[in-house]
């Protein structure tokens, strides 16, 4: 049974500035529903948090960078602040916040910085220590899918699980695969495909199944990431970690993402436009 969750967000969001020089790009808004079932607006990392939470994982680390302070700030429990909106008669604020904070409550967090933009890879890595021997999984910080009762996660940690792998993705075909991580696969089952090759960012793509930054991991992971070289723009790949560990013959699988889901990526304008019009789609319909 996985029950830890790495959550890295230490990525400087260059993609994004000027906002992202003062604002993670975690912390970005979207549109969610509330406890109440209204619609309001959330940092896509509460979004992240929440689903993992509401899965069934209790333990997390967040990976963060330099300049991250307002990240470890809105996960602190304010109840004087859910006091004053109460007090205001925001009652529907109120409540939302009240949700998140009660979630946290029942959370164990931990907090390891990664003070250069070293690569997904190295922050993955630094959270060696948090997990220890058992499985657990990652989830990108800016990265999320819109599926019912966060059946997305299930599915990864049921294939994990039920083929016995070391490592299992979350994948989705793209029209250019090449601003991706890339997998070479072969279908096993109806969503679920066994990976023969993965490669960060390929000039000439195998496939067009590009990663969601969404997985689960046995420990050996670590061990990958540490002998694996640097990879593309001078940095530790996740990607080029788990070739290494297809290179040593251990097991790593995919699952497809479905119809009807909606993966989120606000590391860029444009996918974070597009995150704007997806979420906000589900609140309006």
């Amino acid at each position: 049974m996985i029950r830890k969750a790495i959550i890295p967000a230490a990525g400087l969001g260059t993609r994004l500035l000027p906002t992202t020089k003062e604002m993670p790009k975690e912390m970005l808004p979207v549109f969610d529903k509330g406890a109440n079932g209204q619609g309001c607006v959330k940092p896509l990392l509460q979004v992240v948090f929440e689903q993992l939470y509401n899965f069934g994982l209790r333990e997390f680390c967040f990976v963060v960078g330099r300049g991250k302070r307002a990240i470890e700030d809105h996960f602190t429990q304010d109840y004087g602040f859910v006091g004053m909106l109460r007090s205001h008669g925001r009652n529907d604020l109120a409540d939302g916040l009240e949700s998140f904070y009660r979630k946290l409550d029942g959370s164990a967090i931990v907090w390891i910085n990664q003070p250069e933009p070293l690569g997904f890879g190295d922050a993955v890595l630094r959270a060696g220590p948090f997990v220890g021997n058992e499985e657990f999984i990652v989830n990108a910080g800016d990265t999320s899918v819109l599926s019912e009762g966060s059946d997305h996660i299930r599915r990864l940690a049921a294939a994990y699980e039920g083929y016995s792998c070391d490592a299992a993705l979350l994948v989705q075909e793209v029209e250019d695969p090449r601003k991706y991580g890339v997998v070479q696969a072969e279908a096993v089952a109806d969503g679920v495909l066994k990976v023969k090759a993965i490669e960060e960012k390929p000039d000439r793509p195998r496939s067009n199944l590009a990663v969601i930054p969404i997985y689960a991991f046995h420990p050996t992971i670590f061990k990958a990431l540490e002998v694996s070289s640097t990879g593309k723009g001078g940095e530790r790949q996740l990607t080029d970690g788990i070739q290494t560990m297809i290179d040593w013959g251990l097991k790593v699988y995919a699952v497809k993402r479905k119809e009807g889901e909606t993966s989120l990526d606000i590391g860029g304008a444009e996918t974070y436009w597009r995150a704007l019009q997806e979420t906000y789609r589900t609140i309006v319909t």
